[in-house]
């Protein structure tokens, strides 16, 4: 291994190379391209900052000046960017290596002035990489390695385009590694296509998947969803967890619930800028959060070390997302817990996504109230507070509080107050039993009236109940059944509210408009009658579907086809109708047989006449039709609007305005178009 490598590794404390680390720098694959796959938390971004390490640096172990960019590494989402940027930065600082990270979200001068400047190694994500390349702000014609980091992952967010525009952009001698979890076939055929005779390399067999993770399906009932995720965290007490969801709403209603439960928690999804992303992240790493929702965003690459609880809120939509989702906790060699919420319809899929996946799940229910208070006590006493020396101060404090309080007194207040920083935790109910319907309690004893309107007038139950309960002051618990009848309607009222009812509706008994009221002893027994498509309320005609069917004679002889057909019955007459009436039109004064001014033959040799163009006088200009010439004006009238500046005791035509003249404003009528003072400013306001 290279020494500047080694030196890094030795800082950071890695002893041994895991094994896809072990197997990716192996000398005899030093310039070939590879194809890995592992499961996550297996160390593949080490891995692959090591395999190109012989591509990259020189004799010495270090990089040359900086200028276009030897290695493009490219991965799915920004937070997996940022974090493969940073491992990078420090196994290869001693090489003197400089990084550029070129993701959406960040401000694309800065990354553009940075490329300029030069850069070894450019990390990105595949938008803002290929919009780079268009702009012609990143070089590739230097490139040794390209990496492309979760590559399933990309290819699952539709970035198939924006890697093949790239690894063709790339130059054809450049190594090419691709690293994901899973080999479907969409990533064989990229390699196929862009690698050449690439080294499969895997290491998924030698482990079993995810052997430090433990799984837990916990059975929950339909309400108590999100009341079983609060004391999962609370039972835990992980570090850190992570709740993942499927929507940005379920996201943004986890983290309301969560925050007024007293956790410290925050969200992440899409919705959010990239500083703000930036931010929860960090707020995990350096504890001041403790709980992160969030969407299939961060199932991918996210690396927090204190990781120890995965919580499915909302189960995935394939198994590989859970694998992804569980991966963030168990990591490098420590345990952790993933944990799947599973209501009773989504049993089936639960166990679906489990055998998919290989997977060996623990199917228990969500801890109870009991045992989360019960797993706090356990805490406490395990606390390594109680074997740290007692200092004079604190000696000097418990003296006086024994002189005060007997030590019963004492440990129950400091039980009280360790439970008083934790939230409350939730009563479940059982998920086995279902609800039980409530039974309607059986109506007393009624009477019934009858309404005067029916089926025949388009009555229904859903307008006569609030009719009943706003005209007759009745509740809807006094209403029994209402059956509508073709032209009756009956309706069934508890005995003790029926007399105040009819007192209600006044003398004549008016419910509402033609709708009246008369006491009835039951409505009339028997089927309901069928009621006609068309809404006449009669009953549809039945048919005997019960008689005898008719014999079809198949000795007939048929007819043949040499038969003449039928003639066809002459076309009757046209007759004119009136376009407004569609009644036939009155006969004008010609007969019908005489042909119509359309029908009479043209000459269509003869010149067409054109206005002012009679035969045998000339056309004069200004004339008018017909050859006459204009005539004078009469006595002082002048010719205003034909000649500019027309003499005579009229008042002469104004001259037409240019409208391309800027410079003309528009004149009110009455109002003369006088200078404006002081020119092109603005007129002065009066004080």
């Amino acid at each position: 291994m290279i020494q500047t490598l080694s030196d890094a590794l030795a800082e950071r404390g890695y002893d041994t190379l895991t094994p896809v680390q072990t197997a990716v720098t192996d000398p005899e694959l030093a310039s070939s391209d590879l194809l890995v796959s592992a499961q996550t938390g297996s160390g593949k971004t080490v891995g692959f900052g090591l395999a190109i390490g012989p591509t990259l640096l020189d004799e010495t172990g270090r990089f040359g000046p900086a200028a276009a960019p030897l290695a493009l590494i490219i991965a799915p989402t920004r937070e997996l960017a940022f974090q493969v940027s940073r491992e990078l930065t420090w196994l290869y600082e001693k090489a003197g290596v400089r990084m550029a990270t070129c993701v959406g979200g960040m401000d694309m001068r800065d990354e553009r002035r940075t490329l300029e400047r030069g850069a070894h190694i450019v990390v990105g994500t595949p938008g803002r990489l290929r919009d780079h390349i268009q702009r012609g702000s990143l070089e590739m014609g230097d490139l040794r390695a390209v990496v492309l980091d979760e590559a399933d992952e990309m290819l699952d967010l539709g970035f198939r385009e924006d890697l093949e525009f790239m690894l063709g952009e790339a130059p054809e001698e450049r190594r090419t590694l691709l690293f994901s979890a899973t080999v479907p076939p969409m990533i064989v055929k990229l390699a196929q296509n862009y690698q050449r005779d690439a080294v499969r390399v895997t290491t998924l067999a030698e482990k079993g998947q995810h052997a430090d993770i433990a799984y837990q399906a916990l059975r929950v009932a339909p309400q108590d969803a999100e009341n079983a995720i609060i004391n999962v965290l609370r039972y835990h007490d992980a570090q850190n967890a992570i709740v993942f969801a499927n929507t940005r709403a379920t996201v943004n209603r986890l983290t309301a619930r969560f925050a007024n439960r007293g956790f410290s928690v925050v969200c992440l999804s899409g919705e959010l800028s990239q500083s703000e992303r930036t931010h929860a992240l960090q707020a995990m790493r350096d504890g001041r959060a403790r709980v992160c929702v969030a969407t299939d965003v961060a199932a991918r690459g996210i690396d927090l070390p204190n990781l120890e609880l995965v919580v499915h809120a909302e189960l995935p939509s394939n198994y590989e997302n859970l694998l992804h989702r569980s991966g963030r906790t168990g990591r490098a060699g420590r345990k952790g817990v993933s944990a799947l919420i599973v209501p009773p319809k989504v049993t089936k899929k639960a166990e679906r996504l489990l055998k998919m996946a290989k997977v060996t799940a623990e199917w228990t229910e969500a801890p109870g109230a009991d045992e989360i208070l019960r797993r706090d006590e356990e805490r406490l006493l395990a606390d390594p507070t109680w074997a740290e020396e007692i200092k004079p101060d604190e000696a000097d404090f418990a003296a006086r509080l024994l002189d005060l309080h007997s030590p019963e007194v004492i440990a129950a207040a400091y039980l009280r107050l360790a439970r008083s920083r934790y939230s409350a935790p939730e009563d479940l109910s059982d998920p086995n039993t279902r609800p039980e319907r409530k039974e309607r309690k059986p109506f007393g004893p009624s009477t019934w009236v009858a309404l005067s309107v029916g089926r025949d007038d388009r009555a229904e139950a859903r307008w006569i109940l609030p009719l009943l309960c706003r005209a007759g002051g009745l509740d809807k618990d006094a209403i029994g059944a209402i059956r509508v009848q073709q032209n009756e309607t009956f309706v069934e009222l508890t005995e003790a509210v029926a007399p105040g009812f009819l007192t209600n509706l006044g003398a004549g008994n008016v419910l509402d408009e033609n709708i009246t009221v008369r006491p009835a002893e039951a409505p009339p027994q028997g089927p309901r009658p069928p009621r006609d498509d068309r809404g006449s309320g009669k009953p549809r005609p039945k048919r005997d579907f019960d008689g005898p069917r008719p014999k079809r004679d198949f000795d007939a002889p048929r007819p043949t086809r040499d038969e003449a057909p039928k003639p066809r019955p002459a076309p009757k007459p046209y007759k004119p109708v009136d376009p407004e009436t569609h009644a036939p039109a009155k006969k004008r004064g010609k007969s019908a047989d005489a042909p119509r001014r359309d029908d009479k033959p043209r000459d269509f040799d003869k010149a067409p006449k054109h206005r002012g163009d009679k035969p045998g006088k000339p056309f004069k200009p200004g004339g008018k039709p017909g050859g006459k010439p204009a005539g004078k004006p009469a006595p002082g009238k002048a010719l205003a609007g034909r000649v500019p500046g027309g003499k005579g005791p009229g008042k002469p035509a104004k001259p037409r305005a240019n409208a391309s003249d800027t410079s003309k404003r528009f004149t009110p009528p009455g109002k003369s178009a006088g200078p404006r003072k002081g020119g092109n400013q603005p007129p002065r306001r009066k004080p």
